[in-house]
């Protein structure tokens, strides 16, 4: 499919989201309304959506030249298809069937061009006009680690245990690190996923607020730890709760912390202790050591 010969009809944003009608682009179907984006994560909120929307991201992300966009379509998304446009062309992304609001696409950015999106809205059987919003946010996620496959994204996740080496860098490379317990494991056969609830003794650091820390008991000790967050990770991963420590380490998307390296917090140690034993220099050894 060519955007070829369609019309561009520019939008005011700001920096990092945008929010505007599709009014404009009725008038015309060859109309096409584009927005520019410049932020490596935001929303775009599309009402009355009209004929098509394209979204384009320029963010300066350095001199990186491979990127990974992430979508996560809105609640209200219904009745539209998202393509990626690659020179020119557009690539079908996601559908409208199923529902897509409980995924989150990803696609590879590489090359010159920076990345766009574009949304077509299907007609509606209650007239063109009729009260819909529809939308998605959106992440730019350069080089830091991939978001996992929970949509149609073409980005695998590992369940494979991290080797000693991605044990290391994974304490400098994630969004949380943080030093547990499991309490208990859920599963969602739907959005093949499971959810693992941590009751953390440590945060060490996280990029956002997914992990809160709890008042704690009157008359409990201070070993009790007081710390609660989720954290996603892959249905097919198999995770099951376990006794004893863990060091969780992953990365955030949309809110949502995604699991990592997730190392017994004893087994850390010992890894640690015999790099440091064998002078083998790391990166984030003045962190590491506060471990």
């Amino acid at each position: 499919m060519s955007i070829l010969g369609l019309q561009l009809q520019h939008c005011a944003a700001d920096l990092c989201n945008w929010t505007g009608s599709g009014f404009a682009a009725g008038v015309d179907s060859r109309i096409v309304l584009q927005v520019q984006l410049r932020c490596t994560e935001g929303s775009v909120r599309w009402i009355y959506p009209g004929q098509a929307l394209r979204v384009v991201l320029e963010p300066n992300l350095s001199s990186s030249q491979s990127t990974t966009v992430c979508i996560k379509p809105s609640p209200s998304f219904h009745g539209a298809s998202v393509f990626i446009e690659r020179a020119g062309e557009l690539e079908l992304l996601v559908t409208e069937d199923g529902r897509p609001e409980q995924q989150v696409f990803c696609f590879r950015a590489d090359g010159p061009h920076r990345p766009a999106i574009y949304l077509q809205s299907r007609p509606q059987s209650d007239g063109p006009w009729s009260r819909r919003t529809m939308g998605f946010r959106y992440e730019l996620l350069g080089n830091r680690t991939a978001a996992p496959n929970v949509g149609h994204s073409g980005l695998q996740a590992s369940c494979r245990p991290c080797n000693d080496t991605e044990l290391l860098m994974a304490i400098c490379n994630s969004d949380f690190v943080v030093r547990g317990l499991i309490k208990k494991v859920s599963h969602d056969s739907e959005r093949q996923t499971s959810l693992v609830e941590v009751s953390a003794a440590r945060v060490y650091w996280q990029r956002s607020g997914v992990f809160e820390q709890q008042a704690a008991a009157s008359g409990s000790p201070r070993s009790v730890p007081s710390w609660r967050g989720h954290i996603h990770t892959l249905l097919q991963c198999h995770v099951k709760p376990g006794d004893g420590e863990f060091l969780f380490t992953g990365s955030e998307h949309f809110g949502e912390a995604w699991l990592g390296c997730a190392p017994r917090y004893k087994d850390f140690l010992f890894v640690y202790q015999t790099a440091w034993a064998a002078r083998h220099p790391h990166p984030c050894t003045g962190t590491v050591g506060s471990l």
